[in-house]
């Protein structure tokens, strides 16, 4: 319950619903921590730039709205009360939240100082993704990176909650709600136990493993998909031994002598496996980034997206 006046500013009980608070109270509220900053609504005002009896009309009605006494009043002399004590702590990371957020929001609109919610592969996160931010930040200095590593389907996801401004992903996402650019793509190799029949070979016909167990990306990674395809391509189904969600565990899985993979080029290379290029069918897989269609970018996210752009064919050098 909750009391406002009417027309002849006589007090009125009437209903508040709950999700209207924050509505009714918001723009009384910087003016309640001032006043009880002061103790004095004479000097609260005065800081305030408000006259002296219109801001104590707005803390009686503060008052008669939550229906609890907020102050007690000498003259123009306050104290908090209890109850008084217990809103003015909230109110006060109230306000600190929402000014938090405008510097955020205004920092954000800042080309030199803007923030980016990047999202990218696990795959490319030890080389190219460092690379990539150093070489972008020569000019952009002050931007600041919020990184993502996921796999594709979770980033997308991800980015159509709010949570990414854009990503880097394989295969390059076809969705109505999206925009995606294919801007490099990466050879697959495959990768085989050092000991393995056919590690002394250099190149292999994808056929050749036919037989053998494979080790793989759980299903939903795009990796994954692109096992599934090439191996179709090649004539046959992969016998799936293991599956994981990082590409060096794989490797490592290999290297125990568990199945072979087909991976992109390690950043280091992993003693105990032999990585065999794949001659038929063309084992790659396209990297792209991708986006919402429609959705505003702040200038340093659209820097960021011009630069990405403007490495076509040499994303992965």
């Amino acid at each position: 319950m909750s009391r406002i006046r009417n027309e002849k500013d006589i007090p009125v009980t009437v209903e508040v619903e709950s999700e209207s608070w924050a509505a009714a109270l918001t723009p009384r509220l910087a003016q309640f921590a001032a006043v009880a900053r002061h103790e004095h609504v004479t000097r609260a005002a005065q800081e305030l730039e408000v006259p002296q009896s219109t801001l104590s009309r707005a803390m009686v009605r503060l008052e008669e709205d939550l229906g609890v006494a907020l102050f007690a009043r000498r003259g123009r002399t306050v104290a908090l009360t209890p109850a008084g004590r217990t809103f003015l702590r909230s109110v006060e990371r109230a306000l600190a939240e929402v000014d938090r957020a405008a510097e955020t929001v205004r920092a954000d609109a800042d080309p030199a100082a803007g923030r980016i919610a990047f999202g990218f592969l696990h795959t490319l996160g030890s080389e190219t993704v460092p690379g990539l931010i150093r070489a972008f930040r020569v000019h952009h200095p002050r931007v600041r990176f919020q990184l993502v590593q996921n796999y594709g389907e979770a980033m997308i996801e991800r980015m159509r909650a709010g949570g990414l401004d854009l990503c880097l992903t394989s295969p390059v996402p076809d969705a109505p709600d999206l925009v995606a650019r294919r801007l490099d793509e990466q050879r697959l190799r495959l990768v085989v136990p050092d000991d393995h029949r056919l590690a002394g070979r250099r190149r292999v016909r994808l056929v050749e493993a036919a037989t053998e167990l494979f080790v793989t990306l759980e299903p939903g990674y795009g990796l994954r998909r692109i096992t599934d395809t090439l191996c179709a391509e090649a004539g046959f189904t992969p016998k799936i031994a293991f599956e994981g969600e990082e590409a060096e565990t794989i490797r490592g899985l290999v290297a125990a002598g568990l199945g072979v993979a087909l991976l992109p080029p390690p950043a280091v290379p992993r003693p105990g496996v032999a990585e065999l290029t794949v001659t038929a069918p063309r084992a790659v897989r396209e990297i792209g980034v991708a986006w919402l269609d429609g959705h505003p970018d702040t200038p340093s996210v659209a820097a960021f997206k011009r630069f990405l752009l403007s490495r076509r064919g040499q994303l992965l050098d």
